[in-house]
């Protein structure tokens, strides 16, 4: 039996999303390719509020995460974390031997634009990298006001991490001035995981030059140079069966209209809030908690696998905590193809559940 995904990916994929996959191969080096590829470029440009250049790669977001700071970085890098994926990025940047400094915000707590003001000022970055929405915490960071604080300081390039976000919460990145954005197929934009999505603006790619070795398969110099000067082909070869569906999917995500997805998403979270804040407790800051996943806390100290061993019987599955936080905390995802109604079943059959743990 399928289990409805309430985690933070993968998520739930429409059938005949999952059917585009199965569109016979053409040749990545095609006309046709080509053309597929140009037009995810157009339509991805309107999910991320951009003209800026939009690079693909056949990998996680954590590819992208990894090659934009590798490659980007020409003096240091300030990685802010709001936890695991934050840490992550950081933990990339040493495996890179790029210099790097962490920047991290008690957990539950959000990158404040005070903190990013007073790393800036130093004077010591070349870039930084903000999470915009940490799934093992439920954060969301206020990449609005920290856009105002990074007025003062134009020449460092701005990393953003939306992975678990874009097409779920609104972010506009060209009126924000984020430099590189990222996201991936498996959360909000409901596809199978396996590919990585990035815009990018061509003071990022100038800067870019200044770093000798910036990798090859990621480095987002490499990538961009294919799409321009081979007419939107890839250096490597690319996912087609990923760039088929996603073509697809993005067109059914223009028809529902971005502003009614965003609305549909901050409906779910507030009322997965709402009922976590009656039943349990909010583990992330409330003024700051995410629109696409809801982590709470567990003030009962129930079996969070006893939970979802119960779950699955009614064809469902929530997340455990992730990593230190397991069992101390759990998630619920409401992101991509989900709807209230589906939110709504999920919270009932907790409720169902919830006494027969003690």
């Amino acid at each position: 039996m399928h289990k409805k995904l309430f985690i933070p990916g993968p998520t739930e994929v429409a059938p005949d999303v999952l059917q585009k996959m199965a569109t016979p191969m053409i040749g990545h080096r095609s006309k046709d390719a080509s053309a597929l590829q140009r037009e995810i470029s157009e339509k991805m440009r309107k999910v991320f509020h951009t003209t800026n250049p939009i690079l693909l790669s056949t990998s996680s977001g954590s590819g992208l995460m990894e090659g934009s700071i590798r490659s980007l970085t020409a003096k240091r890098a300030v990685v802010f974390s709001v936890g695991a994926f934050g840490n992550r990025w950081f933990k990339m940047a040493e495996a890179n031997n790029v210099s790097a400094d962490k920047v991290e915000s008690e957990w539950g707590k959000p990158t404040t634009p005070e903190m990013v003001d007073k790393a800036l000022a130093t004077g010591k970055y070349d870039v930084f990298t903000v999470t915009h929405n940490e799934t093992s915490t439920g954060i969301m960071n206020p990449v609005e006001e920290i856009a105002e604080v990074r007025k003062k300081y134009p020449e460092v390039l701005w990393l953003v991490d939306s992975v678990s976000s874009m097409a779920g919460a609104k972010i506009e990145v060209d009126k924000l001035g984020i430099d590189v954005c990222i996201t991936s197929t498996q959360k909000a934009l409901a596809l199978p995981p396996g590919m990585a999505i990035c815009s990018v603006t061509p003071r990022a790619l100038e800067h870019g030059k200044q770093v000798k070795h910036r990798g090859w398969y990621l480095d987002i110099l490499e990538i961009y140079k294919y799409i321009e000067t081979k007419d939107y082909q890839y250096s490597a070869t690319p996912s087609l069966s990923h760039m088929f569906a996603l073509n697809y999917q993005l067109d059914r995500i223009l028809a529902e209209g971005l502003e009614n997805r965003y609305a549909r998403h901050k409906a779910m979270a507030e009322y997965t809030r709402a009922w976590a804040k009656n039943n349990f407790a909010l583990y992330p800051e409330e003024k700051y908690a995410s629109v696409t996943l809801t982590t709470i806390t567990n003030t009962r100290n129930i079996s969070v696998k006893a939970l979802n061993d119960g779950l699955a019987k009614v064809g469902m599955q929530i997340s455990n905590g992730y990593g230190d936080l397991k069992e101390k905390t759990f998630r619920i995802a409401h992101m991509g193809e989900l709807t209230m109604t589906d939110v709504k079943e999920v919270i009932a059959a907790i409720e169902k559940i919830l006494p027969t743990l003690g």
